[in-house]
């Protein structure tokens, strides 16, 4: 580990910036380089500093720290340690970390911070580039963090999703699961957030992306899947997305 590791903070309030800001400074081995209120100007300043240590809000004005998490992963070519922070419960926290990520609880506490940073120091030998998705002991599979409309964290894996549909009349996208429920999604949840968590969902309409693992074929416009999936008749395939689809489904 070099003398000073290089840090960046990503969030957008300021007393919780300005409490980790004064923790931080209890350790001479951690240099706060620089601080950004959203996820865009985040990426921008981790694109600059190519920082060894990020501290990432989970919900950003603009979009979800998972998302800027996931973008940094296509620039980056050094090694960074995430640390995610948040407001939510303390004992969703304690679960979250059984995942591949680091969560502190806002404020930030002291004795806490320590052992994470603890924890950092431990894994800083490895030097292993980061992992944006979470690993989850089923080996292989990757899994992605989501927000419904109440502020809940979920975290799914890849394969207990068969599909996504957006509600007009509620205005969010709903991801149906292999057990047969439906959750909601935060309001400002875009097609190109949720294709953009694994290559395997493929959008087919504009209010439909399907995962691709559950597709057994295309007829007459209308998209056959397998079980648990196969009496759903709604995955309709438009023009504008027909040629995409066909030549990922042919790739299969």
């Amino acid at each position: 580990m070099n003398d000073r590791m290089k840090a960046v903070i990503v969030d957008d309030e300021e007393a919780a910036i300005d409490n980790l800001c004064f923790e931080l400074k209890k350790y001479p081995w951690i240099s706060v380089e620089g601080v950004a209120h959203n996820g865009k100007s985040g990426i921008r300043l981790i694109e600059k500093e190519h920082p060894e240590l990020l501290f990432l809000d989970v919900e950003l004005p603009d979009m979800l720290g998972m998302d800027v998490a996931i973008k940094v992963r296509e620039i980056q070519n050094w090694d960074m340690h995430i640390i995610f922070y948040t407001a939510y419960n303390k004992y969703l926290i304690d679960a979250l970390r059984s995942y591949a990520f680091d969560f502190l609880l806002k404020p930030v506490d002291s004795e806490e911070l320590s052992k994470a940073l603890g924890r950092l120091r431990e894994a800083d030998g490895m030097k292993n580039p980061t992992s944006l998705l979470v690993t989850n002991g089923h080996e292989g599979e990757k899994s992605f963090m989501v927000v419904t409309p109440m502020g809940d964290l979920r975290i799914l894996r890849v394969s207990e999703i068969g599909y996504f549909r957006y509600v007009s009349d509620r205005k969010i996208w709903e991801v149906a699961l292999t057990n047969g429920s439906f959750i909601p999604l935060k309001r400002n949840t875009r097609a190109e957030n949720l294709c953009a968590y694994d290559a395997a969902f493929v959008q087919i309409h504009q209010s439909y992306i399907i995962n691709m693992n559950y597709l057994l074929m295309v007829q007459g416009g209308q998209c056959v899947m397998y079980p648990p999936f196969n009496e759903v008749d709604e995955l309709q395939v438009s023009k504008k997305y027909r040629k995409e689809m066909m030549e990922r489904f042919c790739q299969l």
